[in-house]
């Protein structure tokens, strides 16, 4: 996992936050996800993903700069 402590750009200090992947019904917000290959669309869901390897994105944000960086772990 990584543990990010300094901004790359500006060496400032850096928070974990998430950025939401759409909101759903009733406000419901998800939490972004990486997907290996490429993406294949789906009648029912919009893009097929049962199959494929994913990992949550963690994302930090600088607090001088604001610079992002994210790591699927």
């Amino acid at each position: 996992m990584a543990n990010v402590t300094k901004c790359p750009k500006c060496q400032g200090a850096m928070e974990e936050g998430f950025i939401p992947d759409g909101i759903g019904a009733l406000r419901a917000a998800k939490i972004t996800e990486w997907y290996e290959g490429m993406a294949e669309g789906s009648i029912w869901t919009g893009v097929k993903t049962s199959s494929k390897t994913h990992y949550k994105v963690r994302t930090f944000r600088c607090v001088v700069c604001g610079y992002l960086e994210s790591y699927a772990d």
